[in-house]
């Protein structure tokens, strides 16, 4: 009997105690569902808020980019209408600086009268003989042509083609253009009209010439059915090339008394010398030395190339982009070197009949940058410039020269 009672007790402890321990874990579980419950509804609290926040910034956001988008409609409208003002001033500049502008600087002889009368400051009687020869002698000096600029009557981009710098020009006895691309080269490029070459997709629509020698510098000229370029190459001197169109050959080679590799141009330093034509023949403007100040002049013969006189144009070569010769009268195209409006500003007349009251000071168009090269054709009265890469025709205006 006592066994079982022993038996009976053991039992009911041990039931006792497994009921301890499962009502534990019970309540350890439910603790831990209700922390994750907790935990649940603060992290739904979180997403909601979240969920609040991002829709306000949704909002603003949508709110900025209307106004942003309605500032930047009235800002545009704003700079469309700046720049019809911009473009009205720049128009009055222009009829303003045509109309008042002061007048350049020009180089006259100091036996030319300011007047325009021909005569000399000595006095007549015994001495009328002597006044008569240098009369005649002061008249010999000058040809028939008696023309000055006096103003740019159209402009005309015909094209952009090649480098920002180059040349084109079209040869006065012909119709045919020519176009050196670049700075240097042996290859130029023929066009049979200004025409054919404003159709010519690019510079391959027109007939490759192949030079003998390279040239250097965008300072060629086209006279008479003649080439004419500067011939330059590392440690050597200056050479002329007179190159006959027609038959493709180099017909003759001069030398130039340069001492240095100095450019013509300050603001185009590839233009070591630059040949120009006009109705009274061929011309050569150089510097002797990068400390010469002043752009010089000589005067060559096209057929031999020899140096008929020199001059000291005393126009400066600082600030200068370009020049170009009318009627024996030497135009110099100056610029800034942040690039602003390009103006004739020094002229020299090697026949001492230009004044100072009659020299133009002109303005050409704002364009694209400034210009690396400027041609005369005498028959047209047209300038041919190359500008950043555009092909540009300036047509001009003339009038007599006072002295005449």
């Amino acid at each position: 009997m006592r066994p079982v009672l022993v038996l009976l007790v053991s039992t009911a402890w041990t039931m006792t105690a497994a009921q301890y321990y499962y009502q534990g874990l019970m309540d350890y579980l439910e603790n831990r569902l209700l922390a994750i419950e907790d935990r649940m509804q603060f992290w739904h609290d979180q997403s909601h808020r979240y969920h609040t926040e991002l829709q306000d910034f949704k909002k603003l956001t949508a709110e900025a980019v209307d106004g942003l988008s309605s500032e930047h409609g009235s800002l545009f409208k704003d700079l469309e209408g700046a720049a019809v003002r911009v473009d009205r001033v720049e128009r009055e500049m222009d009829y303003v600086e045509a109309q008042t502008s002061p007048r350049a600087c020009a180089r006259q002889a100091e036996k030319v009268v300011e007047q325009g009368v021909w005569g000399l400051e000595e006095s007549r009687g015994e001495e009328e003989e002597e006044e008569e020869e240098d009369w005649e002698e002061l008249h010999s000096r000058v040809s028939d042509c008696v023309e000055i600029i006096s103003g740019i009557r159209s402009v005309k981009i015909l094209k952009r083609v090649g480098g920002p710098k180059g040349m084109w020009t079209r040869d006065p006895r012909s119709s045919r253009v020519y176009v050196f691309n670049g700075t240097s080269g042996d290859v130029i490029y023929r066009f049979n009209s200004v025409q054919d070459f404003s159709r010519s997709p690019g510079l391959a629509g027109g007939t490759q010439i192949r030079l003998p020698f390279a040239w250097s510098g965008p300072g060629s000229a086209v006279h008479n059915g003649y080439l004419y370029y500067v011939m330059q190459e590392a440690d050597t001197d200056l050479q002329v090339v007179r190159y006959d169109l027609m038959s493709g050959t180099v017909t003759d080679i001069a030398m130039f008394p340069v001492d240095s590799r100095a450019s013509v141009y300050n603001l185009n330093p590839e233009t070591v010398a630059d040949l120009a034509a006009d109705d009274e023949g061929l011309w050569l403007l150089f510097a002797t030395s990068d400390s010469e100040p002043n752009i010089n002049l000589a005067k060559m013969d096209p057929a031999t190339l020899d140096i008929e006189q020199i001059w000291d144009t005393r126009c400066p070569r600082e600030n200068a982009e370009a020049a170009f010769v009318v009627c024996g009268t030497v135009y110099v195209v100056y610029n800034t070197r942040l690039v602003s409006r390009s103006r004739i500003q020094c002229v020299f007349d090697v026949n001492d009949m230009v004044i100072s009251e009659e020299a133009p000071l002109l303005y050409f168009p704002r364009r694209y940058g400034a210009h690396a090269s400027l041609k005369y054709n005498p028959e047209e009265k047209q300038l041919y410039g190359w500008d950043d890469g555009y092909q540009i025709i300036y047509r001009l205006t003339m009038k007599r020269k006072m002295l005449v």
